[in-house]
């Protein structure tokens, strides 16, 4: 037997489902799922039934053979479609997903594979080459694929499945991993003199290089600047790590729990970024419309009460 035949008859991993549901796009319903490896699936029944081609164990014989000698599923079964097949989804729907749900064991497919699919039907169309039974089929992917225009379907399952708060905290979890040191490193300058002194400049404050003494609100601003520049939640984790004393102060340097192969770096490059157009700025003002600019508007709000409070002499 060849190894296309020995592999079809082996049996399938089972996969358990973490988050089964129902994705809806516009009038139509697929049951979806995400795995526990985090693939997100949709049952091949399911894609079968919506774009119109009817699916049961004798299709699946009928879609056993292509010139390629890849299976396809039934729905993209056809001596017409085969040349709108790309090689690299017919790799991939060769493997289909088998996952355990409440209603039983579910043959899928992966879910990022849904606008490819429609996309050999609407190629097929465009080429004139459907018979007049299949042009129906061809709309319901059509229909498929205007859902999907303006959202991703990662996207659409993370949000039929509930999955999308499980994801923003893995993710979360992974940036930290990347950002904050597992131990405290040792003190090194991170922040050169420049960038104070460009800011004491700005504000009209007297620099003195050698003394450590500053108005309060620095810290304020450097954290405006910089710190919440990095990935959403690393601030907050360092506030945590490296909190302020009874006495009003943190014992370490925040810069001190970053990683050296990622946390550091970003934080160089945005203290440089951020000295260039202080370095270009003839006022405060100026650099605040540059800072805007540059990093978006999060930071104006903070400048306006800042000045409120700490207006420039």
């Amino acid at each position: 037997a060849s190894q296309l035949e020995m592999k079809s008859k082996e049996i399938p991993t089972i996969h358990p489902a973490t988050q089964p549901s129902t994705l809806h796009i516009g009038d139509i319903d697929l049951p979806c799922a995400v795995l526990t490896d985090r693939t997100r699936v949709i049952t091949e029944s399911s894609v079968a039934k919506k774009l119109g081609r009817i699916y049961g164990g004798k299709q699946r014989k009928l879609a056993q053979s292509t010139k390629e000698g890849l299976p396809l599923p039934y729905f993209l079964y056809g001596s017409n479609l085969e040349p709108f097949v790309p090689h690299s989804l017919r790799l991939a729907l060769n493997e289909p997903v088998v996952y355990r749900a409440s209603g039983g064991i579910r043959r899928a497919i992966n879910a990022v594979l849904l606008p490819e699919i429609c996309e050999v039907w609407l190629k097929a169309r465009e080429n004139r080459v459907l018979q007049p039974s299949q042009e129906r089929i061809a709309k319901n992917a059509e229909i498929l694929m205007r859902g999907l225009a303006h959202v991703g379907i990662t996207a659409l399952v993370d949000e039929a499945t509930g999955y999308q708060e499980v994801r923003d905290r893995d993710e979360l979890h992974r940036i930290l991993e990347a950002y904050i040191a597992k131990e405290l490193l040792p003190w090194a300058k991170r922040f050169p003199d420049e960038f104070y002194g460009q800011m004491f400049r700005l504000r009209g404050w007297q620099y003195r290089p050698p003394s450590v003494k500053r108005p309060k609100y620095v810290g304020k601003l450097t954290n405006e600047l910089i710190y919440e520049k990095l990935p959403k939640g690393v601030l907050e984790e360092l506030r945590t790590q490296n909190p302020v004393t009874p006495k009003g102060y943190r014992k370490h340097k925040h810069f001190q729990f970053l990683t050296e192969e990622i946390g550091n770096p970003h934080l160089e490059k945005q203290v440089a970024s951020v000295t260039t157009l202080m370095r270009a700025s003839p006022s405060w003002a100026t650099f605040q419309r540059l800072f805007s600019r540059a990093f978006g508007m999060q930071g104006e709000f903070y400048f306006e009460e800042l000045e409120k409070q700490n207006p420039i002499p």
